[in-house]
């Protein structure tokens, strides 16, 4: 079956990403984020999360959560992005977390990012991620 057109954009948009990396990055190349990714970094851990197979979470048109899955947002700090894994009530999300964030944070760590394991209010886990210092 051919890739729909939101795969076919988020292909492009994440091989965009890599060839950014390597051109401006020299020797390190692909595994180390960009300027562009470090000044965006919310942006860049989606499309990277994405084009890995995570699905993100969904909510409706009302704000009700309606799909389990990584939700990216600006971290504490500038140059920092916060990922947590939220679902609709009773989904289960909370027993996933810990999983599906270290799988996250597998992936993101081979494209050069830090990640750090939190535990938060409510006892519900993050993500936190930044570029290498």
């Amino acid at each position: 079956m051919p890739p729909s057109g939101r795969e076919r954009e988020l292909r492009t948009a994440y091989e965009g990403m890599l060839q950014i990396r390597r051109l401006v990055n020299g020797p390190a190349g692909a595994a180390v984020p960009a300027p562009w990714e470090v000044r965006q970094p919310a942006r860049a851990v989606a499309l990277a999360l994405e084009a890995a197979g995570f699905a993100p979470s969904a909510v409706d048109a009302e704000g009700r959560r309606t799909r389990t899955g990584y939700r990216v947002a600006d971290g504490a700090e500038p140059g920092r992005a916060e990922v947590t894994w939220p679902g609709p009530p009773g989904g289960g999300a909370a027993e996933e977390e810990q999983e599906r964030l270290t799988a996250c944070a597998g992936v993101l760590e081979g494209l050069g990012w830090v990640c750090l394991l939190y535990r938060g209010p409510r006892r519900r886990r993050f993500l936190e991620v930044e570029p290498p210092r």
